[in-house]
């Protein structure tokens, strides 16, 4: 994962109750004193309040953390916390995050990466849903929202569809932005690696007046990230996992019925017969002998001689970003009780992603051929060969594989446009009591996608016809798949893709709030709301790649695609709803014996979908002081998630899934193996990747959730600045929407005979398509333990500021029906077996920072436990091993106080990720670790 960790983000981590007191009244209040308590709104509850104990755990990053931190998006900061689990980033070649950024809190998001199981707000108000992708997404792209504006962020970690509705099962994070600033302030960071490259240029430029009746804020943001290659990493720099078999290259692997035992070429048996016997180009060689020397161009491929390694062809480890936002706000008071605000924001981001040359994949089996008299075929009358004992080639035995170079690497590339606007009211005293808020806000994503140097496979087929075939196409120009390819050639098979794919949000709300009674602890607090929500997507693919060929054979009476561009059905869907809550703070005792504070939080909310229907959702929840040092906390949690635009209605795509066959090499008498050969090497057909489709579905049902936690929090009166929590979570999710992996399906099949129906192979044992569907597919149980101690206190003249923030994941536990009614569990805690699917039962993060008047000095230790890989594997024995980082940052304020500068060093050891044989070819999990190595960068703030 490439994360900028926070230096001090553990420091901060206020994980609820007692902690978030202290830090959510000062963010919200921006560190100004008062003469009397103010009233604060902190995130799990539309309440006001008195003071930020909350019942649910809750974290809370400071303005000071995001200083520290030196990131460069908010997804750096989110993703650095011990509770996220794998999550989009900006590792790219072997992914699926195509420039977006994803928070996945407990692990609970339905696909790889994904955040849709936790809800994102700005200001408390959702934000529109990603673009940019292979078609649209269901959750927020944190790259989206510009860094300039952030003051500070919460994680409610706890369960919270009846406050803020649906998406909220995992957990919500709200990010606040800033309120309070009359001048200019301005941040510049600047770094690199190690290694000199990943360089990174990002900062903002932030104006804010405050005038007699209103205020106006403008921010203007901007980074921008360079590559890292594969090839410049000794992670990355080839698979790990050993080959049994020569693997495609550019020199090529052939297979040519006729060609062995031959008299005419004087080949011996086995020679190009079969995939044991494949030939390839002799190395040096650029065309072959003419007539009966046209085999001594060639030799049966073996290795180690005949080797050849994808990862040094310049694919990118982590692509390079563009991003650019402006923001604007307004605030006008109309009156002494109601103001008027306005805001406005637009981003933009340019990303791309670079994967080796597509395998030119040439199979008579899909009605592919090469007649006798074709222009460069070596073995025919072209090159001299006798008519007699021309040899032209078809049927199911023939295939020809080659990396093609000269047409160049995939280049993936986004051009995403997200804009934003709200127009808002809020005001107090409404019929005397009432603090109320009106807020309309409309928000739209608009992308493109571009796949650069695909193959046009209709123009492959006709360069292979014969002479007059050829002709008769418009452009045809022969391709000379035996030997080099020409710029002419390559012209003409390449195939440059473009998609568009866009989300639009409207989002309608009404809340109040007041007091309606004093109770013997306080005032009895309600909130109640509703709220009117539309979502609409589309994904409009390439016309071409999303077409049926017209040029190629038919196979099994089924067309085919005409070109290796990514072929899906066009998507369009939308849905609304209707919402309403009500929320009750009932401080039910105080100051007395034994109850220092006891309060009960109650909340519903009922949502109404055009898709699926109504339901209610509930949460209650207890906070109990017995003793002003002691907080004792539990809440009760039902959650709720109808079915997204991308799960309801996404066309069906073609996609190529990381998967680890287990029937690779015969499957070793596997039962969902039988018949399978012991030739078939997985890492021969489609570079090593699984071929698929996956879809929508119209007839999800909507998932339901409970939470349960409890936790304590201990301030100690006789150790001031000393705060230790520990909470206790349970979340268990009943008809999750989600598909199973593919490696899970492959891996079920083969084991147990269970969806082989959605695994079809060839002949050789190559999965020909895997089908991945989403359903309402299963149940998961997610337990966990998450633990904090932090120690302030003044030393030195300034203070030393210690934490320890720890996350343990107990169990994470998925009941999958299977075909003949039995349930197969499935817990993924401490595994990392599958493709970028790592959970680690223990993450952590230390730090320890001291803040004198004119400099700081920290260090932040960021720890990732083992997990289990594929048992016996070459690359690490079968365990992915633990890895601890370390982070240091030197800060100086100049005379004056006005301006900061900071220098840092992340990874200063410069850990390389941990090996994963699950993970092949990258060899680890870009979602979980970073393989970016030692940073340096160094940051100047100023503020006038």
């Amino acid at each position: 994962m490439n994360r900028r960790w926070l230096p001090a983000a553990t420091a901060l981590a206020l994980v609820n109750g007692a902690l978030a007191q202290e830090v959510a009244q000062e963010a919200v209040r921006g560190g100004e004193g008062a003469a009397q308590p103010e009233v604060v709104r902190v995130t799990g509850s539309r309440i006001v309040r008195r003071d930020a104990d909350t019942a649910g755990p809750m974290l809370t990053m400071t303005k000071d953390d995001i200083k520290f931190a030196a990131p460069t998006s908010v997804g750096d900061m989110l993703q650095a916390m011990p509770s996220v689990g794998v999550s989009l980033n900006s590792n790219g070649t072997q992914g699926t995050a195509f420039g977006v950024s994803s928070v996945n809190l407990r692990y609970l998001g339905s696909a790889e990466g994904s955040g849709n199981r936790t809800l994102v707000l700005v200001d408390g108000h959702r934000w529109v849903s990603a673009a940019g992708g292979r078609g649209f997404r269901d959750f927020v792209d944190l790259n989206s929202i510009p860094l300039g504006i952030i003051d500070h962020i919460e994680v409610l970690k706890d369960g919270a569809s009846a406050i803020y509705g649906a998406d909220a099962i995992a957990g919500v994070v709200n990010i606040h932005t800033r309120r309070r600033l009359d001048g200019v302030e301005a941040d510049l960071r600047i770094g690199e690696t190690s290694r000199s490259d990943n360089r990174n240029v990002n900062g903002y430029v932030n104006w804010g007046r405050k005038l007699e009746h209103g205020t106006l804020f403008l921010s203007a943001s901007y980074n921008d990230s360079k590559p890292i290659l594969a090839a410049d990493r000794d992670t990355t720099r080839t698979a790990l996992a050993p080959l049994t078999a020569p693997p495609t290259s550019p020199r090529g692997l052939f297979v040519l019925p006729g060609l062995a035992n031959n008299k005419y070429f004087g080949t011996p048996a086995g020679f190009a017969q079969n995939a044991a016997g494949a030939i390839t180009l002799n190395s040096g060689a650029t065309g072959a002998g003419a007539g009966a020397l046209a085999d001594d161009a060639f030799h049966v491929a073996r290795l180690p001689d005949d080797y050849y390694n994808t990862q040094t062809q310049g694919i990118y480890s982590t692509g390079p970003s563009r991003r650019g936002g402006l923001f604007g706000r307004a605030t006008w008071a109309l009156n002494e009780d109601v103001t008027a605000k306005v805001e406005a924001m637009a981003s933009t981001r340019t990303s791309s992603q670079l994967f080796a040359p597509f395998p030119l994949g040439i199979r008579g089996g899909n009605g592919y051929s090469i007649s006798a008299d074709q222009a460069y075929n070596p073995f025919g009358t072209a090159n001299g060969v006798p008519q007699a004992n021309a040899l032209a080639f078809s049927g199911a035995a023939f295939r020809i594989q080659r990396v093609p170079v000269e047409v160049g690497n995939r280049d993936n590339r986004q051009d995403v446009t997200t804009s934003r606007l709200l127009l808002g009211l809020e005001g107090r005293n409404l019929l005397g009591e009432w603090n109320w808020d009106a807020t309309l806000t409309h928000g739209r994503s608009r992308a493109t996608f571009d796949a650069l140097n695909q193959l046009n496979l209709d123009n492959v087929y006709r360069a292979l016809a014969s002479p007059a075939a050829c002709a008769a196409a418009p452009g045809c120009v022969p391709l000379n798949v035996f030997g080099t390819i020409t710029p002419q050639m390559a012209d003409y098979i390449r195939y440059d893709a473009h998609d568009a794919n866009g989300t639009r949000q409207t989002d309608f709300s009404v809340n109040a709030t007041r007091t309606l009674m004093d109770l013997p602890g306080g005032e009895l607090g309600l909130a109640a709301g509703y709220e009117y929500r539309k979502e609409s997507a589309y994904d409009r693919p390439d016309a071409f790649a999303a077409s049926l060929s017209t040029v190629l054979p038919l196979v099994g009476g089924a067309p085919q695609s005409p070109t290796t561009a990514q072929s899906r059905d066009v998507t369009t869907g939308s849905y609304s709803l209707h919402e309403a809550y009500a929320e009750l703070s009932a401080p039910l005792l105080a100051g007395l014996p034994g109850i220092y504070r006891l309060e009960l939080d109650a909340a519903l909310r009922y949502s109404r979908y055009s898709t699926v229907g109504g339901k209610a959702t509930s949460k209650l929840g207890v906070l109990y002081k017995p003793v002003s040092t002691v907080l004792l906390r539990s809440t009760y949690a039902q959650g709720f998630r109808a079915p997204s635009i991308l799960e309801l209605y996404q066309g069906q795509r073609q996609t190529n899934f990381q998967t680890v066959d287990p029937c690779n090499g015969g499957g070793a008498g596997l039962p969902g193996c039988a018949g399978i050969p012991a030739s078939y090497q997985q890492s021969q057909y489609n570079g090593g990747l699984t071929r698929g489709v996956t879809a929508g579905n119209l007839g999800l049902r909507p998932e339901t959730a409970t939470t349960v936690s409890y936790g304590v929090a201990w301030t100690p009166d006789a150790l001031k600045g000393f705060t230790a929590t520990a909470d206790k979570f349970v979340i268990k999710v009943s008809d999750a929407i989600a598909a199973q992996t593919a490696t899970q399906i492959l891996q079920s099949c083969a084991r147990t005979g269970a969806f082989c129906d959605l695994v079809l192979r060839n002949p050789s044992g190559e999965v020909r398509q895997l089908t991945q569907a989403v359903v309402n597919l299963s149940r998961i149980e997610v337990a966990g333990v998450d633990a904090t101690l932090r120690y302030v206190f003044p030393f030195g003249g300034g203070k030393l500021d210690s934490a320890l923030d720890l996350s343990y994941l107990e169990k994470y536990r998925s009941a999958v029906p299977q075909p003949d009614g039995s349930v197969l569990i499935d817990d993924r805690a401490g595994k990392g077996d599958q493709p970028r699917s790592t959970f680690p039962r223990l993450k952590g993060q230390a730090s320890l920072r001291y803040l004198a008047p004119s400099y700081t000095v920290s260090w932040k230790g960021r720890y990732t436990g083992h997990s289990s890989d594929i048992a016996g594997n070459a690359v690490n024995g079968g365990t992915v091993s633990s890895v601890l980082i370390h982070d240091v940052q030197l800060g100086y304020t100049l005379p004056g106080g006005k301006t900061s500068v900071a220098f840092g060093i992340d990874n200063l050891f410069d850990k390389a990720p941990p090996l994963s044989a699950a993970n092949n070819p990258i060899n680890f999990d870009i979602y979980t670790y970073d393989v970016r190595g030692r940073y340096f960068y160094a940051k100047v703030s100023s503020r006038f």
